[in-house]
């Protein structure tokens, strides 16, 4: 009898869509990336080929689960928008993120930041930048010399990869568009919505107003024996 053995197969490596973390420690830390992401998505909404997401997790070594990073905000050039359960790198032209934010609470440790530091180090990124909304700090590191080196004076900052400015007021961090329209959080962008209808719905009516005044002087001067329209 002959006994044929089965060849073991690979067990599929899974690559988690979520690492059990939370998004955010508080409101506070939540706005900010909500804000920074959703207008980094308005800024690049007509670009083809720039991917920008919140809280997803990045593999960037195929066939190692274990190495991956959630940046709060990440931007990726030369990718196409669209969604996905995770950055699975080696399956995106092997292309890194270039620009990754993080929103830093109370609950972030210095370990912490320090291993993010050095994995966003390790794979690439170019620019870096880290916002404490509590102590109004902004921190930004640029990649020089293939090492993300401290950026010496962020407030007037230009990203060179976003174009986006940065501004540190009394009252916290503001930024702005290359077209110098400021970053507003979603409630901020929708009020704008808002008066921006009520003002062109007060033009038509005050269109309309005008058009009956017009209408109301022609019959007047028909009633005059006047032709309005030989005028």
């Amino acid at each position: 009898m002959v006994q044929q053995f089965t060849p073991e197969t690979e067990t599929p490596i899974l690559y988690p869509e979520s690492d059990g973390q939370l998004m955010a420690d508080n409101t506070q830390q939540f706005r900010w990336i909500v804000t920074i992401k959703e207008n980094l998505e308005i800024l690049f909404a007509s670009v083809a080929d720039v991917f920008v997401a919140g809280d997803l997790l990045w593999y960037p070594v195929e066939g190692n689960n274990k190495i991956r990073q959630a940046p709060d905000v990440m931007v990726v050039f030369g990718r196409p928008k669209g969604d996905r359960g995770s950055y699975q790198q080696w399956q995106e032209n092997n292309i890194a993120p270039q620009v990754v934010f993080e929103i830093i609470s109370p609950g972030n440790r210095a370990k912490q930041m320090a291993e993010k530091l050095l994995f966003y180090q390790r794979y690439g990124v170019e620019e870096y930048y880290l916002y404490d909304p509590n102590l109004q700090e902004l921190t930004g590191l640029q990649r020089r010399d293939n090492w993300l080196e401290p950026i010496e004076q962020m407030n007037g900052w230009v990203s060179p990869r976003l174009e986006i400015r940065f501004e540190l007021t009394e009252t916290g961090l503001e930024i702005y568009r290359p077209d110098g329209e400021k970053f507003l959080t979603p409630v901020e962008l929708d009020q704008l919505r808002q008066q921006e209808r009520q003002r062109a719905e007060q033009a038509e009516q005050e269109l309309e107003q005008e058009r009956q005044r017009a209408e109301r002087f022609a019959e007047r001067l028909r009633e005059l024996g006047v032709n309005p329209d030989e005028l």
